[in-house]
């Protein structure tokens, strides 16, 4: 078991962890058997609210920053070396745009409605801009930073009037952020399940800097070495409950919103996300309970692998069509049908083949992390 002792921190064994639940979580509510029958926590929230499913990609994000702090904490002291660091970030950063524009093709080979927000592709763009942000300030610049991205994106859509001749307002369609996304992609390269507005667009990105930002700090809190364990998980329990309360306080003015990644779901999703990923490195990296934490480790060692495989392999399981009840069906939906729907309630039914889903995209990650593959991205 681990001592308690303020010595010089290890990789997280709780960041690959609670990264890889993440992932987990990510591909279960995204690959129900049917979503007409899906349990009211695995979706996202209509609009203001906040599901358990909302949590996911700002969590997410967040250990992107974490991340971010564990690989260049040593690299940063070398300033000669930094171009060739953002260099590579920038690359890892087209990889990720391409990966998610190649997702988009491979269901879809049509480049005049080609969907230019992406998951992947703000990935991409948070992780180098928070990369190139935390070689070139410091801890005490990142944290003004923070503060002004939540209080300028509160003013930008709360005061500043759309040019279409709308007030300020946070409507789904007619705010601020729908309306620069329509202006810049069009409604042909959106999210076409909106249309008017896209849930990963251009102005909303800003605060999920901040998300990553909140990533950052939190790790330079745990990379501390003048201060032991305890002292350290202590510390983020209180920030974490601090920062969900101000962002429940927050949504009183500005309501917590996944869609608009709102200033205060930036502090209510860091939050939680403190609380959680201190309590596995509590129990994983200080207590020492490390036995059984492995499958989860197997999707966080090859996250954005497993990401991506679980959004091209229902493409390929539904380029096989077998009949079931005298009509031929894609695959993906003759397994749900034919396996689980005879013996579940819909939405039960619906629950269970997610999580088949998850375990299949699981086995074959657990054989690049049997082989110590790790695909780098």
């Amino acid at each position: 078991m681990k001592q308690d002792n303020p010595g010089k921190k290890k990789r997280l064994l709780s960041l690959d962890f609670f990264r890889g639940l993440t992932i987990a979580a990510m591909i279960l509510v995204n690959t129900p058997g049917d979503d007409d029958h899906v349990y009211a926590p695995l979706q996202h929230s209509k609009w203001h609210g906040c599901t358990p499913t909302d949590l996911v990609f700002p969590f997410f994000l967040f250990m992107v920053g974490v991340s971010i702090v564990y690989a260049l904490e040593t690299k940063k002291q070398d300033v000669a070396n930094h171009s060739t660091i953002m260099r590579g970030a920038f690359r890892r950063m087209l990889t990720l745009i391409a990966l998610g524009l190649s997702i988009f093709l491979f269901y879809r080979f049509d480049f005049a409605h080609l969907r230019f927000p992406g998951v992947l592709q703000r990935i991409g763009v948070v992780y180098f801009i928070c990369t190139v942000i935390y070689l070139k300030t410091s801890q005490k610049v990142r944290d003004w930073l923070f503060i002004f991205i939540l209080i300028t994106y509160y003013l930008l859509l709360t005061y500043i009037p759309i040019p279409d001749g709308h007030r300020p307002n946070l409507t789904p369609e007619f705010n601020l952020a729908a309306w620069i996304d329509r202006a810049v992609f069009s409604t042909d390269h959106m999210y076409r399940h909106t249309k008017l507005w896209d849930p990963v667009g251009l102005l909303t990105t800003w605060p999920a800097i901040a998300t990553t930002l909140f990533g950052i700090r939190i790790a330079e809190l745990l990379k501390q070495n003048n201060v032991s364990s305890t002292k350290t998980c202590g510390r983020l329990i209180l920030i974490g409950i601090a920062a969900t309360v101000l962002g429940l306080l927050a949504d009183i003015i500005f309501p917590i919103n996944k869609q608009l990644w709102t200033s205060s779901y930036v502090l209510y999703a860091g939050g939680l996300c403190t609380l959680g990923l201190t309590t596995a490195y509590w129990l994983i990296d200080v207590k020492g309970y490390k036995k059984y934490v492995w499958p989860g480790v197997v999707f966080g060692t090859n996250a954005i692998s497993a990401y991506v495989l679980s959004e091209i392999m229902p493409g390929i399981i539904n380029f096989v069509k077998l009949p079931y009840n005298g009509v031929k069906t894609n695959g993906m939906r003759f397994l749900y049908e034919a396996i689980f729907l005879p013996f579940f309630s819909p939405v039960n039914a619906s629950l269970m083949f997610a999580c088949a889903y998850v375990l299949f995209i699981w086995l074959m990650m657990y054989v690049l992390y049997k082989k110590n593959i790790v695909i780098k991205v």
